[in-house]
């Protein structure tokens, strides 16, 4: 996998091939089976499979105020297209001129002059161009005049209903995090710097990483079980999400108890997969209590997330 984030550094091995553009927000199922029929399509013109995707969403120039926070990075983005093998992805920075291109200034320059594309992929809600005027209609038109195939992917159901980055993003509010993972191709996922907390889990045994500056949506308030990836190790892990109603802590945090850790990880990047939903945040009647309930917390992440 490759990420380039400057058209005009786009090598000629990324040109030529099949393309699908889209903000692929979450890398949900819906967005695999368009990869799937990608990479058949890269096959076919003996071309690349290329994903075009923006950084950042457009909504957050064109209307911030309602733009929902993202569930992937882009670079976690990238890292689950690779998993589908996918070969390239743009991540092309957002700006006003890009949003302010037709329909057809964005076909031409975008899809046959930057991409060279012969072959596009796509969903059949997408729209592009300014004030989204471009429809599956208008770029069958566009794709036909250009001797480009267009292969149009119907979505996936599960369970009675779309798959899509809206659904996955309220399954993840109200922490239902199976189910977001369900519809995902690998579980939930939030990273962070690791920094100094209040220091009250060292002192009942239970030491954890306290996550700050996180860009993408955090899951309800609770109890989870979950992975956390640091550098090339992955440890089963604890996480409290919320405040610290105990010792009488109103404030939300992030606190994950890395389980065979041991190293402060102050400073450090952190990335943690949400497998589980154990239970409610609830104040205990004393640190005692509290500890006890930890313990049946950590057997049930180890049961949930391996040792």
């Amino acid at each position: 996998m490759h990420i380039i984030r400057n058209l005009d550094q786009l090598p000629a091995s990324a040109r030529g091939g099949a393309v699908t553009i889209g903000n692929f927000d979450g890398v949900h199922r819906g967005h695999v089976a368009i990869v799937q029929r990608l990479l058949e399509r890269a096959d076919a013109v003996a071309g690349p499979a290329v994903v075009f995707t923006f950084d950042p969403h457009p909504v957050r120039i064109l209307r911030p105020e309602q733009c929902p926070p993202p569930l992937t990075w882009t670079e976690r983005k990238a890292e689950l297209l690779a998993a589908q093998r996918v070969d390239w992805i743009v991540a092309y920075p957002t700006d006003e001129a890009l949003l302010q291109l037709t329909a057809a200034e964005f076909f031409e320059r975008i899809v046959i002059h930057s991409l060279a594309a012969r072959a596009l992929v796509e969903g059949p809600n997408f729209y592009f161009g300014h004030n989204r005027e471009g429809t599956i209609d208008r770029l069958k038109q566009l794709t036909a005049a250009a001797n480009v195939s267009l292969d149009i992917v119907p979505p996936v159901v599960i369970e009675g209903q779309i798959v899509s980055s809206s659904r996955v993003r309220e399954l993840v509010r109200t922490g239902n995090v199976e189910a977001a993972a369900n519809l995902l191709s690998a579980p939930y996922r939030i990273r962070g710097m690791v920094t100094h907390g209040a220091g009250r889990g060292a002192k009942i045994g239970f030491p954890t990483a306290n996550l700050s500056g996180i860009d993408t949506l955090l899951p309800a308030q609770g109890v989870y079980a979950g992975r956390a990836e640091f550098g090339e190790q992955s440890y089963p892990a604890a996480i409290n999400l919320g405040p610290s109603p105990t010792f009488g802590d109103a404030m939300i945090r992030v606190e994950v108890h890395l389980i065979g850790m041991a190293e402060p990880l102050y400073g450090q990047p952190l990335e943690v997969d949400f497998l589980a939903r154990l239970r409610d945040i609830r104040p205990f009647d004393s640190p005692e209590a509290l500890v006890a309930q930890l313990h049946h917390d950590i057997d049930d992440v180890k049961r949930i997330a391996g040792s």
